[in-house]
């Protein structure tokens, strides 16, 4: 990785007294690094949810049409799509928006799943790299896709990349001041509104999903150039053994081997260790998968069905406009932890249940007279989605021993893809319902 702390102090050192009686370089270095380290782990953020979030955000639209010969792309966001049942008071596509969900968070559940068990055995470097390819592969995949099932495979593609980098980009932090959680979490929320208003402005601009798609290939190539040219190392973890503890920080970034056991690593933690350590994590991860559980029951579950028809939008633009309110509330709560702190998430998580309720009614009884009024509620939803996100890894690195903190932040990563997971569970057969109602 790029700005070297190491090899800044072997030139010090070789240059002698003249560099020791000048105090002021080491400390605009360190100022430098500090900056270097936000806006790397903001880029990561950013860059690691990207296309998870795009593909959310193209579900309606890759749901809607196949390709046809002649056409430049398997997406169309102008027609209607074909009802389900043309006596259904819903305008359904034939397959729920939770399918796409399913195929974004599965796969992601599954890396989640296994990561604390075995996963920092793999360096750093190669995990980041493949991550940047399989995000890569999915903006091609889905964009030259000519069926519905190629482009799931391309969405899959993209929760493998979304998936391995949060566990890892994650795992990192624990090396680092744990102002870069910040930092992350503000990235993450920005890819949420940038990828989801990405989309929708290229797309309402004319341009085909297919070039929209293609368009967002630069994406992966920033992740591995945060990673690889702008972070720098990491810092001491142990003040009495400065070289010992920076190569200890070091090992698991760029080393070809599994690290040792050493101030601030997590990996020789035993079996009970680690079980112990999650165990103390519930607090903090039940309440996280409520939140999204909620949340994205309501993002793919209920979207598609709080249909309009007496606005200008047609029901894709109405779609693709939930979903970037959506994401700027998550944007704005992800990046307040400066300003407000929540100790008790399990506030966030009644609230966030009450949001579904209420939705879950509208679609039932359609009492919402305006759009608008739906927008502002789904804007608040993501205000206490980004909150509860954030203000969960914050708890946990702040209560956590520097030993433990590594497994705790993997760990812990987990519940969001399981609230996920179960919401589009539940949201398919919802669908199936609802749209078979005359």
């Amino acid at each position: 990785m790029g700005g070297r702390a190491g090899s800044w102090r072997s030139l010090s050192d070789s240059e002698g007294e003249e560099t020791a009686s000048d105090p002021q370089p080491p400390l605009l270095d360190h100022q430098g690094a500090h900056w270097k380290n936000a806006v790397g782990f903001w880029l990561l953020g950013l860059c690691n949810n990207f296309s998870y979030v795009v593909m959310l955000s193209a579900a309606h639209d890759i749901l809607s049409h196949e390709r046809v010969p002649g056409n430049q792309s398997h997406v169309d966001p102008g027609p209607t799509p074909i009802p389900l049942n043309s006596s259904s008071r819903f305008d359904c596509n034939s397959v729920s928006t939770a399918a796409v969900l399913l195929a974004d968070i599965l796969p992601t559940f599954g890396i989640k799943l296994l990561a604390p068990l075995g996963l920092h055995m793999l360096p750093y470097s190669p995990r980041v790299l493949i991550s940047g390819l399989c995000a890569a592969g999915s903006f091609i995949l889905v964009a030259f896709s000519h069926s519905v099932g190629t482009s799931l495979c391309g969405v899959v593609l993209a929760s493998i990349s979304s998936g391995l980098g949060e566990v890892t980009f994650l795992s990192l932090t624990a090396f680092y001041p744990r102002a870069v959680i910040s930092w992350w979490s503000s990235g993450t929320g920005g890819a949420g509104l940038l990828g989801a208003l990405s989309y929708l402005g290229l797309t309402q601009a004319g341009l085909s999903p297919q070039h929209t798609l293609l368009s967002m290939l630069g994406i992966p190539v920033v992740l591995l150039a945060s990673y690889f040219l702008l972070l720098t190392s990491p810092e001491p973890q142990d003040p009495g053994g400065e070289a010992e503890a920076e190569t200890a920080a070091r090992q698991p970034l760029i080393g070809t081997e599994a690290p040792e056991s050493k101030p601030g690593c997590s990996s020789g933690l035993s079996v009970q260790e680690r079980w112990t350590v999650f165990k103390s994590l519930l607090q903090y991860i039940l309440p996280l998968v409520l939140v999204y559980f909620a949340e994205y029951f309501i993002n793919q579950g209920l979207f598609e069905l709080l249909f309009f028809r007496n606005t200008s939008l047609s029901h894709a633009q109405q779609y693709r406009w939930y979903q970037m309110l959506y994401q700027a509330g998550v944007f704005a709560s992800r990046s307040s932890l400066h300003c407000c702190r929540i100790h008790y998430t399990w506030a966030l998580a009644m609230l966030q249940c009450l949001n579904l309720a209420i939705l879950l009614a509208d679609t039932w009884f359609s009492f919402l007279p305006s759009i608008y009024l739906v927008f502002l509620i789904i804007l608040y939803e993501g205000l206490l989605g980004g909150a509860a996100y954030v203000n969960t890894f914050h708890n946990i690195a702040l209560e956590t021993s520097n030993e433990h903190r590594e497994f705790a932040m993997a760990a812990a990563c987990i519940s969001d893809t399981l609230g996920i997971s179960l919401s589009g569970l539940l949201a398919l057969p919802l669908h199936d319902f609802l749209c078979h109602l005359s």
